[in-house]
Parts: structure tokens; C-alpha cells; sequence
């Protein structure tokens, strides 16, 4: 079997690089997400086609192939998390833009914030426990549909796993995302400001990026609805999961 063909000189000098620093989690994360976006554009933005879920199922393929571990990985890739706090902020733009409709809409949207949060953290608790997990896996589930920053802080705090945490409020986004269109249309929800806030509130920052791909406006409440139920579920989530964890 002949030798494999040798980089050209300016790639081997790259690929060197990258491979002995942490900016190699960083570019591999870039790149394959940049390739599922575009598979994800081809597809005219069919939800199934949903970037974040091809783009993880490629990198953690590849993390599998290679035996490197997810510590070595996210060295880099955690730059790319950073950014999730001023990402999260800047939704304030569109959002400043909605804000006389906002004013007209605050005691509906507040009361669904505060029953859609509440819901969300219950009903995940309740049904963990149901297939008799762990209280730390419960713990872990009770965030799942705060944005990943704040979820992992609370997961923590009552006692649960940060990472697995991570893992669970990733899968809620994807699924959040995927399923939001049908099951709208299934229920008749066209306002884009229910379904706007609606996804944010179940499926944080990847079910608002999925909702500024439909329109400004669904995005912009998206935006609000994943800030608002960050910092309530901050604020609420460690007595009540506590409070549902010591009784169970």
C-alpha cells in the first residue's frame, strides 16, 4: 500500500499549529458548522435539517474516531461558548424595536413566562423521576430549557451535573426547533409574537435563531422570552427544584 500523499507545505504549517494550541476546538467547530448551515440553506431551512443537530453529530463523531477526549476539545471550543453571554445581550436590538407592541403585551407574556418556566422545570422533573432517575440526573434535567450558561449555573447550585446539564439543554433546543412549525400549525398558532416567545421560552438560543430565521418580529420576542426565562428560572428554579427533589 502506497504512503499517503503528503500536505502541502502551507496546510502541514497550519495543521501543526492548530493541533498543538487550543484553536483547534475553535476552527473544527467554526468549520463544521459552517458546512451544516450551508447543507441547512440548500434544504430551503428545513427544520429537519437543523445545523446545530448536524453539526454536533459530526463533531462528536469525529472526537469518537480520533479518541480525543471532550476536556481536550472544549479548550478551544469554549471561546465559541463565551460568546453566548454578549450574543444573548445583543438581542436587545430587535427587540428595542418591538417595544410598543411589548408595552400593549406584558401581563399575557409575563404570565406565560412565569407557566411555561415552571412547566417546563416540573414536568422534566416529573418525568425523570418516573423512569427512576437519579436526583442528580433530576437536578441536571430541572434547567433543560434555560439558555446553557445559566442552566449549567443552576444545575450546579441544587446539586445536579454542569455538563450533562449542557447536554440536555442542547437536545431540548434542537428538539424545540425541529418540532416548533408543526406542532404551531397543529394548534392554529400563527401570531409570530406567541410563537416567537413560545420557542424561546421551551428551547432558548436555538429555538430563537431558528425563530429570526422566520422574521424580526418572532425573533425579537424569541430574544425577550429566553432573557426573561433566564432570570426567572435563576432566580426561582433553586428553591423550587430543591424544594421538588428533597420531597421526591
Amino acid at each position: 500500500m502506497s504512503a499517503p500523499l503528503p500536505l502541502p507545505a502551507p496546510l502541514a504549517d497550519i495543521w501543526v499549529y492548530l493541533s498543538a494550541t487550543p484553536l483547534l476546538g475553535l476552527t473544527l467547530t467554526l468549520l463544521v458548522y459552517q458546512g451544516a448551515f450551508v447543507l441547512y440553506r440548500r434544504s430551503g431551512f428545513n427544520p429537519l435539517a437543523n445545523p446545530v443537530a448536524m453539526a454536533v453529530a459530526v463533531l462528536a463523531t469525529l472526537l469518537w474516531l480520533t479518541g480525543t477526549p471532550y476536556a481536550t476539545y472544549f479548550e478551544g471550543a469554549q471561546f465559541a461558548h463565551f460568546l453566548l453571554g454578549p450574543a444573548t445581550v445583543a438581542l436587545a436590538v430587535p427587540l428595542f424595536e418591538q417595544w410598543q407592541r411589548l408595552r400593549r403585551l406584558w401581563l399575557p407574556l409575563l404570565g406565560a413566562l412565569v407557566v411555561g418556566s415552571l412547566s417546563a422545570t416540573v414536568t422534566a422533573i416529573g418525568v425523570g423521576w418516573a423512569l427512576g432517575a437519579s436526583k442528580a440526573t433530576l437536578a441536571s434535567l430541572a434547567p433543560k430549557s434555560v439558555t446553557s450558561p445559566v442552566a449549567m449555573g443552576i444545575a450546579e447550585k441544587i446539586g445536579g451535573i454542569p455538563s450533562l446539564t449542557a447536554v440536555l439543554v442542547a437536545g431540548t433546543g434542537i428538539v424545540g426547533a425541529v418540532t416548533a412549525r408543526s406542532l404551531f400549525n397543529a394548534m392554529r398558532i400563527q401570531d409570530p409574537t406567541v410563537r416567537g416567545f413560545a420557542l424561546g421560552t421551551a428551547a432558548h438560543g436555538i429555538g430563537t435563531a431558528r425563530a429570526f430565521q422566520v422574521s424580526e418580529e418572532m425573533g425579537a420576542f424569541a430574544g425577550l422570552a429566553m432573557g426573561l426565562s433566564a432570570l426567572f428560572s435563576a432566580l426561582t428554579l433553586p428553591l423550587l427544584a430543591g424544594a421538588l427533589l428533597r420531597w421526591l
